[in-house]
């Protein structure tokens, strides 16, 4: 059998201890360990050329608030070895005006080797980086975070699940919510049968497989 490819992950962020703390825990953190997804976290200030190591500056037209720099952007890229967009790398900028992230676009960017996110932070990112550095721009939510953090591990944990392996089950990733079919998932229960006075379905214990699917199928509900 042939070695499933490896993807990797990278961040560029002002906080790169976000990225690793949740990376390495639970289900991402062994996919690491299996050599099938590499997560990075790059500092964007590593990448500053002021002595101050800044990342940002106030905007054009005046405003409240900071603007992320472009320049620390495109120096990041090139130092972690992008240098330019490539059928296999996809560089994606978290935005809160950027289209709304779907399992649909999980499950293609899962092809890619490589995916890039920009995390931006304080009042927003330069527009050239979105003009001119980026492939797409996703929003998570129609809401605004404090920074791209949350936003980016949100699509990288539904992009890695769609990895080969990473989850261990084919039939796992199939039955999952938000199928391509745009089935939601079933209700699920477990021991024990009674809890209180709230009952399992009484169809889930009898062992009739054919009942149980039907049931599973009627109580699915529609994304």
């Amino acid at each position: 059998m042939p070695k499933q490819k490896l993807r990797q992950f990278d961040f560029l962020t002002i906080f790169p201890d976000i990225i690793t703390s949740y990376a390495n825990e639970s289900i991402l953190g062994r996919a690491q360990k299996a050599g099938l997804i590499k997560v990075a976290a790059h500092n964007l200030r590593d990448f500053a050329t002021d002595k101050h190591h800044r990342v940002d500056d106030t905007p054009y037209g005046g405003g409240a608030g900071m603007v992320m720099m472009v320049g620390v952007f495109d120096l990041a890229l090139k130092g972690i070895g992008v240098r330019g967009k490539g059928r296999s790398v996809r560089i994606i900028l978290t935005s809160a005006s950027g289209k709304q992230f779907t399992q649909k676009d999980a499950v293609r960017l899962a092809k890619f080797d490589r995916i890039i996110f920009l995390c931006g932070r304080y009042e927003g990112v330069d527009a050239r980086v979105e003009e001119n550095l980026v492939d797409e721009s996703f929003s998570v939510g129609p809401y605004v975070l404090t920074g791209g953090e949350l936003p980016a591990l949100t699509m990288m944990d539904a992009i890695a699940r769609n990895v080969p392996g990473v989850l261990g089950s084919k039939e796992s990733l199939a039955e999952e919510s938000h199928t391509e079919e745009g089935q939601l998932e079933y209700p699920q229960y477990t021991k024990p049968e009674v809890y209180k006075k709230w009952k399992v379905p009484e169809v889930l214990l009898s062992g009739d497989h054919k009942k149980i699917a039907e049931w599973r199928k009627l109580n699915q509900k529609k994304s």
